[in-house]
């Protein structure tokens, strides 16, 4: 951190009571809901969100927002001119590690402001920050803090996300690993969402396995039944959210 001194002692000393108060909040929030209002404590910003969402289907399947009164609208806009959302599609890429970035590294604002994702989603926000978090295949697991003011988030806001962005994934799994029922699959059934997992195809998989290809598929529809889902993607999900549990 740039500040020194009693300065920056204080901060870390916030930065711990964050973690801290997190940990031990009672809610059954993904991540709990008091990280989201500590962070914006820290990097202060005029809203701060998390959201996950799954690509393939154009799905949020997990949001938060520091204001609760936040214009949801429709998301068509983001959808339809995300390639031009350049903070958006680093976030996307896959992360083996979590990763704090803002929009001012990608483009400045005038170029922002001139785009179509600018006015039919971002608007009025001007300046992004993220710490984006490792998470399935073709998902996108990001924590956004949101301002209107263009001028960019310091090197000390964003030494304070690189910091936390660790210990911000830790609580995620641990909030989650708490709301997650077990998975009960057979062996052969992980076996083969491993593979999937890995983006090996059908073929692949019973060559790896050494098992016919019809026995690959039954062993995928018994996993999807087991796991109430209807595809691949969702099977992966369910089984890795983290990709180092694959």
């Amino acid at each position: 951190m740039s500040a020194t001194g009693p300065t920056a002692e204080a901060h870390l000393r916030r930065m711990a009571d964050v973690l801290d108060e997190a940990r031990h909040d009672p809610s059954d929030r993904v991540p709990p809901k008091s990280l989201l209002f500590g962070l914006q404590s820290l990097v202060p910003c005029d809203v701060a969100t998390f959201s996950e969402l799954d690509i393939p289907t154009r799905k949020e399947i997990n949001e938060q927002a520091t204001f609760e009164d936040v214009d949801e609208g429709s998301t068509d806009g983001y959808w339809r001119w995300r390639h031009q959302h350049l903070l958006c599609q680093q976030v996307s890429r896959p992360h083996n590690n979590p990763e704090a970035t803002q929009m001012a590294d990608f483009m400045s604002v005038r170029r922002l402001t001139s785009l179509a994702i600018y006015t039919e989603f971002i608007s009025p926000f001007k300046t992004i920050a993220a710490i984006a978090l490792p998470t399935a295949p073709n998902r996108t697991r990001v924590v956004q803090f949101f301002r209107e003011d263009p001028k960019p988030f310091s090197d000390h806001e964003m030494t304070t996300l690189s910091l936390m962005a660790p210990h911000v994934y830790a609580l995620y799994r641990e909030a989650a690993d708490r709301r997650r029922p077990p998975v009960r699959l057979t062996l052969r059934e992980l076996e083969v969402l491993r593979c999937v997992a890995r983006g090996m195809t059908t073929p692949q998989i019973a060559e790896q396995l050494v098992v016919s290809r019809s026995t690959v598929r039954k062993h995928l529809e018994n996993a999807f039944s087991r796991l109430g889902v209807s595809s691949r993607t969702a099977a992966v999900a369910r089984v890795f959210p983290e990709p180092e549990a694959r």
